[in-house]
């Protein structure tokens, strides 16, 4: 009888590089954003004891532990996890409306090679994710857009992008929380707050919650 091949995920599930940070965290080194992903849903589903918080990254997933915490323990638990390949987990869901009259919206159509409202339906027809978030508080760099829509960031950013500008860059989606420089591709605007400070939590768009854009008359 042949032998039964060992199921993907068991088999090529990345093993993480783990380094200690600080006094009371790990620092997980993986190869790339999915594996992150992956590690973080399967973490965040069942997290070892001692994990108090998870904080993931483009290549990196940061475990916060709590005070007495064994570190040793940790390691063995996270080193023994393996992950559903391009898991991703099953958070939240956040409607978005968008007005869909950015400034660079013609440009990112030019760049795919399709038209600008072929534009507007890709970005509504996907379900995002937050993969990690970054540059400002209350910005989440989204994942799981369609490949059309991976388009290179400004060759020049602005100096100012105002509040609720959702941009393009790269594979990643998000929305500007506040007004900054920034030199993502913009396609709209939504007047839903993404960064609160006297909301508990103050982001809405947290790692793991998934986000459905809706285009807004």
């Amino acid at each position: 009888m042949p032998a039964v091949p060992p199921s993907p995920s068991a088999s090529t599930a990345p093993v993480p590089r783990v380094l200690p940070c600080a006094d009371h965290a790990l620092l997980l080194e993986l190869p790339g954003l999915d594996a992150v992903q992956a590690l973080y849903a399967a973490l965040r589903a069942d997290p070892p004891a001692g994990v108090s918080d998870l904080v993931p990254a483009a290549r990196t997933l940061l475990l916060h532990l709590a005070p007495g915490a064994d570190v040793a323990a940790v390691e063995r638990a996270v080193r023994a996890v393996r992950p559903e390949a391009g898991g991703r987990g099953a958070g939240e869901l956040v409607r978005v409306p968008v007005v869909y009259d950015g400034a660079d919206l013609a440009e990112v159509a030019a760049l795919a090679g399709i038209g600008p409202r072929e534009v507007v339906r890709l970005h509504t027809g996907a379900e995002w994710t937050v993969a990690f978030g970054g540059f400002a508080p209350g910005f989440g760099y989204l994942v799981g857009g369609p490949p059309e829509l991976t388009v290179p960031r400004r060759t020049e950013s602005r100096t100012r992008v105002p509040a609720g500008s959702v941009g393009l860059a790269g594979e990643f989606s998000g929305i500007y929380p506040r007004s900054s420089p920034g030199g993502w591709q913009l396609i709209g605007r939504t007047g839903l707050p993404v960064w609160q400070v006297d909301r508990d939590p103050p982001a809405l768009l947290r790692p793991g919650v998934r986000v459905r854009f809706e285009e807004a008359g």
